[in-house]
């Protein structure tokens, strides 16, 4: 059974049990009505609800994923387009992104070895993807023993 089943099965149980406790003639200001209310009415429910926002925040989790994929496949293809190097604010204004968001994806490539940093004369924080700069050398490639 999926976790969305249950929660749904958790929920309907919850309204029926609040529907039971709406008909019947108990009182609500005993503290064994309320004892019984709170573990058949409000416990499910929340378990219902607890397992619903899980999926959402897993589903959520995958998205962001996907989307910082997107992102650095973007940031690739503009690399092969600018011969290897890349500034935070060209990946910033073609990507619609903060230079801090910018910098911070650009700095987690460095950090992975997919790009390198270089500093030119004026201070600008230059980024340069190796395989990117060399793609036009790809048709030299010779196997690896054979080096």
């Amino acid at each position: 059974m999926s976790r969305k089943s249950i929660a749904i099965a958790l929920l309907v149980l919850a309204g029926f049990m609040t529907f039971g406790f709406l008909r019947s003639h108990a009182s609500l200001a005993a503290p064994a009505t309320i004892v019984a209310l709170l573990i058949t009415v409000v416990a499910p429910a929340i378990g219902g609800v607890t397992l619903l926002r899980g999926g959402d925040l897993a589903r959520g989790r995958r998205l962001g994923e996907l989307r910082q994929r997107t992102i650095e496949a973007e940031i690739l293809r503009m690399a092969v387009k600018e011969n290897g190097s890349l500034t935070a604010v060209e990946v910033a204004t073609a990507l619609a992104m903060s230079p801090e968001a910018a910098k911070e994806t650009l700095d987690e490539m460095v950090v992975r070895d997919i790009a390198d940093m270089a500093i030119t004369e004026r201070g600008v924080i230059v980024y340069t993807f190796h395989d990117a700069k060399h793609l036009g050398g790809k048709g030299d490639a010779k196997g690896i023993l054979d080096a």
